[in-house]
């Protein structure tokens, strides 16, 4: 065999015997993680929406909002902030299931039990029905999905500050769960609750006649 021919072989061997080593060494490719459905299966509701709200996270959001407060009494001022690990648990508790909790709205559910049609009827109705809810929710899922995403960033916030254990910043927190909170209610809950409903409420209880001893007759709407 010529020096050539000895060559090519050689080179032919080794060649091989690299793709072999590669095809074993080369990691496996990883596999596609499960769809949601195979693994979880589907997410049906339990309650409505009014109810996973007074039910869950309305008090749970209690865990954040009492957790820093100034109350004035007749004795003085009491000023509450948390200082042991057990009130920093309680409200990273609060966090945790608000920022979950928070995402079973994206679950499709009625907007309140059967037969509760808010305060939605007579002329000076200031909530939405339930029908008035899903239509509007419908009309504009970006809203709906863009107010929950800003409870879910509080929670998230609130989570960042018991890490660093800072009770000045819960201050702060609490005021963006107030607002994140109320701008949903007033977008979909009771958005004829404006200035003007107000004022015309207080021009009414004005004008309501005097009992004897001065106080105002109660009188229904």
């Amino acid at each position: 065999m010529g020096s050539r021919n000895l060559a090519i072989a050689i080179f032919g061997v080794v060649f091989t015997a690299a793709v072999i080593a590669s095809a074993c060494s080369s990691p496996k490719p990883t596999p596609a993680p499960p769809r949601a459905g195979d693994l979880w299966g589907d997410l049906t509701p339990v309650v409505s929406v009014k109810e996973l709200m007074d039910d869950m996270l309305d008090p749970i959001a209690d865990n954040i909002f009492n957790s820093v407060r100034i109350v004035v009494t007749k004795d003085g001022t009491v000023e509450t902030s948390p200082k042991t690990e057990e009130d920093w648990e309680k409200i990273r508790i609060g966090a945790v299931t608000l920022a979950e909790g928070v995402y079973l709205l994206k679950i499709p559910r009625p907007f309140a039990p059967p037969g509760d049609l808010n305060n939605s009827t007579g002329p000076d109705a200031v909530e939405l029905s339930p029908d008035q809810i899903t239509a509007k929710v419908k009309a504009d899922p970006v809203e709906w999905n863009a107010r929950i995403e800003a409870l879910r960033n509080v929670g998230r916030q609130v989570l960042d500050i018991v890490k660093r254990k800072d009770a000045q910043e819960l201050w702060d927190a609490g005021e963006n769960l107030d607002i994140a909170c109320e701008s949903c209610h007033r977008s979909y809950w009771y958005p004829g609750e404006t200035s003007g409903f107000y004022q015309r409420l207080d021009r009414r209880l004005r004008e309501l006649p005097q009992t004897p001893s001065g106080s105002r007759k109660a009188r229904g709407r």
